[in-house]
């Protein structure tokens, strides 16, 4: 903070002059707005100019096409803006700005929809652009009711005031001029400080720098001789932030908070600029605040100067850019401000698959992303610092300087390039994904194009081809299923399964009007019958006739488990199930036949696997079996002249009852494998609990 000095009593009248408070309209000579007037958006730049014709008001058409209620300086050739009212809300064409009878500036889109107006409540009796750039309304007696320069947007002209509260908000870029990320703030305490804001929030972040002038600043004044300064309320100057020998008179001077975070004060030489003049035809830079911004921004919740993954360096103009790194590339090509995005896959932090190998890293000097440390090491040498940041997964890039080595994680923030950083950047790339290899691909694109229409050309008649192909199989499959669907009353659940569908009437005929009875259970009675009217025993089979189902949910559960269950399972040791009945209320299996004693006869010839794996097989087959009659299940009967079985009739009989127990007709009752695994084990317990409560000998 500069020491609290006295100005000259010349400087201190001048001060003095521009510090009163402009309540009247100090140029009379300027060309009035009348009430009424007004102003329309289009191509043609419609506009009111100051007396002078230096700045111009109205519409300003913006990149995008849509329309900026603006104040700008007229008579250069970039028509620099240095005001705006509608920055956040762009009017489109054919929007009207209107000088209202009651005094009011409002800002319509062609709907009529109100897009801005001026915040005044007092009466108003005409309107003026003065020369020094400031729009007003003023009341009959030309005091001033609203101007311009009470409600900055980013920059502030020569005789205008900031004062404690007042701020300047940076443009989001040079051709948008909406609320960017940056602010210059005179706070209410009295120090003038620069932040970073929480974008696209409106809250403030980090201060990056300041006056220093907490409890003794008031106000910032841009006076005609050039000068930025802030004083005290008794006047006295406590910092100059920049000082210029050209005057107001002899130049156009601006000072505005760019939308790269500085603040900047500008010059232009007005009249005669051609060949023979020293001046360019252009702005010139007076003072930058900070010097460097790339260095000035160090911390907060953003990603500083420039986005996540790139890094800030200041160019020949002093003016900071926006690069990212090799194998980085801008999330959005058009706005460097936006963050990078690496080009390859991060690296996998599977340990069985390491992949080590497929990373190097990329060497730049000089430069730093400041947060983001997570790992800090010294002494060490470079090689060890790669290596640690090379075997981390998490490892994004690491910092090497002066022994020491910081691993940063992802996204890297806060990056700068400077001499002042000394020391290097690696950072940690996947091989065969660099920027380098995006470009190649890029030059092979309209080649690989060509090939691809080509391919495509060609193959088209065989696609076409198969395509009629599969429509017809398709076409052949829904008739086939809406068939399938009609014979067997339509019961979906029966789709999908190889078997023949029977009528009643077929079934009926077969058993001869279900005459012989095999067995009987609590939900079925099974019959034996001989299919398509013939005699031949090769076509006998055993039906299954469903009954009370109709009014019974589990016999109904019961017929398309079997169906769905047996009819899928094609062993050679199970009992085949070769086709069904369901026609209205009519629920019929139909199986092969099988002679009693054929079981015994299956499961013990000496051909046959192990008798330890036959009983197994008795579990599984005996459900299929169900349907024979009770005399089948005696033991006897199953083993015959099998002397293997006979050497052991013990086990044969606990292992038939096993066989019985699951297949009773209550599947409540029926053992879990757990427990037929304990049974086949001879776990005594078990054996015991099931004796006594589901099975008597």
């Amino acid at each position: 903070m500069a020491s609290l000095c006295f100005p000259s009593p010349s400087l201190l009248l001048l001060l003095l002059l521009l510090l009163t408070p402009a309540f009247t309209v100090a140029q009379t000579t300027n060309p009035n707005i009348t009430l009424g007037q007004s102003l329309t958006a289009h191509s043609a730049n419609s506009f009111w100019s100051s007396a002078s014709g230096d700045f111009a008001f109205g519409f300003r058409q913006s990149g995008g096409g849509d329309y900026l209620l603006a104040i700008w300086f007229n008579k250069i050739y970039d028509k620099t803006v240095v005001w705006s009212a509608n920055r956040n809300k762009l009017a489109p064409e054919g929007s009207t700005v209107l000088l209202t009878t009651t005094g009011q500036l409002l800002l319509n889109d062609p709907a009529g929809n109100l897009i801005w107006a001026s915040p005044t409540n007092q009466s108003v009796s005409f309107a003026a652009l003065l020369d020094n750039g400031n729009f007003i309304l003023a009341a009959n007696n030309s005091e001033i009711v609203w101007q311009s320069f009470d409600y900055p947007t980013d920059t502030i002209l020569p005789s205008q005031i900031l004062n404690q509260g007042d701020s300047l908000v940076a443009s989001y870029s040079e051709t948008n001029y909406s609320s960017g990320r940056f602010e210059f703030s005179v706070q209410p305490d009295g120090n003038v400080m620069l932040y970073t804001r929480n974008f696209p929030s409106e809250l403030i972040s980090q201060a990056y720098w300041s006056t220093g002038t907490v409890s003794f600043g008031f106000q910032v004044v841009f006076n005609l001789s050039g000068s930025i300064v802030l004083i005290a309320e008794n006047k006295t100057i406590l910092n100059t932030l920049s000082s210029n020998n050209p005057t107001a008179q002899t130049f156009y001077q601006r000072a505005i908070l760019d939308h790269d975070g500085v603040f900047r004060h500008y010059i232009y030489r007005k009249g005669d600029t051609g060949s023979t003049s020293s001046w360019p035809k252009a702005w010139s830079l007076s003072k930058s605040i900070p010097s460097n911004i790339c260095l000035a921004i160090s911390q907060g919740s953003d990603s500083g100067a420039c986005g996540f993954n790139s890094y800030c360096r200041l160019g020949d103009d002093q003016k900071p850019f926006c690069s990212c790194p090799e194998g980085y590339a801008l999330f959005d090509p058009n706005d460097v401000t936006r963050s990078c995005k690496p080009n390859f896959v991060p690296q996998s932090c599977d340990k069985s698959f390491p992949e080590t190998d497929d990373f190097y890293f990329v060497s730049m000097d000089n430069t730093d992303w400041l947060l983001g440390d997570y790992g800090h090491y010294l002494p060490v040498n470079e090689d060890w610092c790669r290596n640690e940041c090379l075997n981390d997964c998490f490892c994004a890039a690491a910092i090497f300087r002066d022994g020491n080595c910081w691993k940063k994680k992802f996204p890297l923030s806060f990056g700068r390039m400077d001499y002042s950083v000394g020391g290097k950047a690696l950072i940690k790339v996947r091989r065969g994904n660099s920027t380098l290899q995006s470009q190649n691909l890029d030059r092979n694109c309209n080649n690989k194009t060509k090939i691809i229409i080509g391919s495509v050309l060609l193959g088209s008649s065989l696609f076409l081809n198969i395509l009629l192909f599969l429509l017809t199989l398709l076409i052949s499959y829904r008739f086939s299923k809406r068939k399938l669907l009609k014979f067997n009353g339509g019961d979906p659940f029966i789709l999908g399964v190889n078997l023949r569908a029977f009528s009643y009437e077929e079934l009926n005929k077969a058993t001869k009007g279900f005459k012989e009875q095999l067995g009987s259970g609590a939900f079925a009675t099974v019959y034996k019958g001989t299919t398509l009217g013939s005699v031949d025993d090769n076509n006998l089979v055993a039906v299954k006739k469903l009954e009370n189902i109709v009014n019974e949910g589990s016999g109904e559960n019961e017929f398309k488990a079997e169906v769905s269950a047996i009819a899928r399972t094609n062993h050679k040791n199970l009992v085949k199930l070769v086709g069904f009945c369901n026609e209205g209320e009519h629920r019929m299996l139909v199986y092969e036949f099988m002679e009693n004693g054929s079981l015994a006869d299956f499961l013990f010839k000496p051909s046959r696997p192990t008798w330890y794996r036959r009983i197994q097989l008795v579990l599984g087959i005996a459900r299929g079996l169900s349907y024979l009659h009770e005399e089948c299940r005696k033991m006897e009967k199953l083993i015959r002249e099998d002397e293997e079985a006979r050497s052991d009739m013990k086990r044969v009989e606990r292992f038939v009852k096993i066989g019985i127990w699951c297949i009773q007709e209550d599947p409540s009752l029926r053992p879990s494998m757990k427990k037929v695994i304990q049974l086949l084990e001879g776990d005594k317990e078990t054996w015991c609990m099931w004796i006594s409560s589901c099975f008597k000998t």
